[in-house]
C-alpha cells in the first residue's frame, strides 16, 4: 500500500504564536519544540491530533515558499501530506502515473523526515506532500 495514512496538514502562517491561538483554544498543545526546516525556509510548530500532525508554517526567509504562499494567498491551508514507507520507490510509482514533482529528489523535512511536493496541477488544485519518517517500517 503506497499511502500509509494522513501524515499532517499543513497551515501558513506569518506568525507561529497568533497561528497557534486557535488550536491552543481547542485544547492541543504542541508536541516539541518548533523546528526550523533550512531546506523549505520555515519555522515549524506542529500539534498531535490522533496520528495526525497540524503544522503550523512561517517563513524564515523572504524567498521561501511559505513566504511567497502569504503574500499571495494569505493565512491559511497550504498542503496536505501523506505517509509512504518508500519515498524514492513512490516518486518512480507516480511518475509512471504522470505525476509531477516540484522537487527532482526528496529533501530532508521536519523531524528528520524526507519529503517531496507534488505539483499542484497534478494534484487536482491541492499540494500534495508525501513523507517518509526515518523509523524502521515507517510504523503507524
Amino acid at each position: 500500500m503506497p499511502v500509509m495514512h494522513l501524515d499532517h496538514v499543513a497551515v501558513a502562517t506569518p506568525d507561529l504564536d497568533a497561528g497557534s491561538a486557535p488550536y491552543l483554544a481547542l485544547g492541543l498543545h504542541p508536541e516539541g519544540p518548533d523546528e526550523d526546516v533550512t531546506s523549505q525556509g520555515v519555522r515549524v510548530r506542529a500539534f498531535q491530533v490522533g496520528e495526525t500532525l497540524i503544522e503550523l508554517l512561517m517563513p524564515t526567509r523572504p524567498d521561501s515558499p511559505i513566504a511567497a504562499y502569504l503574500e499571495k494567498r494569505g493565512p491559511g491551508l497550504h498542503h496536505t501530506a501523506y505517509r509512504v514507507a518508500d519515498l524514492d520507490a513512490e516518486m518512480i510509482r507516480l511518475r509512471g502515473e504522470g505525476a509531477r514533482f516540484l522537487n527532482d529528489v526528496p529533501t530532508p523535512g521536519r523531524a528528520g523526515t524526507r519529503v517531496a511536493f507534488l505539483h499542484p496541477k497534478w494534484g487536482a488544485g491541492t499540494l500534495i506532500e508525501l513523507v517518509e519518517h526515518p523509523h524502521a517500517g515507517n510504523e503507524i
